[in-house]
């Protein structure tokens, strides 16, 4: 891939990955919290060109230390999208584990934590058509490093966070599974990537 092709592949995946969240994460209100970082331009959208899961956690590695040493007011989160590795879900889970690890290895655990999103997601005891999964899937898979202190500050301005798993299962059943289908597809739309190498 050239500069210039990487350069354009890498607009289309945050254009296609901010409009997820604006149509579907915010304007579904998924996640109540995600508005008010998203209006102050908070969030650092960084696209990895990783086609390895090594080379993944070295660039998971580098957003961590930068989403540690950047001011909050500046970037409260980071979503680190991956479009070239990982599109099995089951891979992507035991990348997980590695993210773990990696939290402990820079000495980050309990201050930075990762939430999971990814195409295929689905929810242990459900099927894979439930669209109830359709609440943390995302047009790429996708890694998304929030800070402690502000999950906590949401958590507590938001007692009953119960109550939004389940707004969430009620707007999804309604919406349903074939047009949740439709609005992540559209936004991938012209969008080729070479999603599905390694591990």
């Amino acid at each position: 891939m050239s500069t210039n092709e990487g350069n354009t592949f890498q607009t289309k995946v945050i254009a296609a990955t901010t409009a997820w969240l604006e149509k579907v994460v915010i304007g579904l209100n998924l996640c109540p919290f995600a508005k008010s970082i998203h209006v102050k331009r908070q969030i650092r959208y960084s696209v990895s060109f990783a086609n390895n899961s090594e080379a993944l956690r070295e660039d998971l590695k580098r957003e961590l230390t930068g989403l540690v040493a950047a001011r909050p007011d500046q970037i409260e989160s980071t979503l680190l999208i991956h479009p070239q590795v990982l599109a099995d879900f089951q891979d992507y889970l035991h990348f997980l584990v590695d993210c773990d690890a990696t939290l402990e290895e820079l000495e980050l655990d309990g201050i930075i934590q990762v939430a999971s999103f990814h195409p295929h997601y689905q929810f242990e005891g459900t099927k894979a058509d439930d669209v109830t999964n359709y609440s943390n899937r995302s047009p790429f898979p996708t890694l998304h490093l929030l800070r402690e202190s502000s999950v906590t500050r949401a958590v507590d301005s938001f007692p009953d966070t119960a109550a939004i798993y389940e707004s969430n299962i009620a707007t999804l059943k309604q919406i349903g599974r074939a047009r949740m289908e439709e609005m992540i597809a559209s936004l991938t739309a012209g969008t080729a990537s070479k999603s599905g190498n390694d591990a």
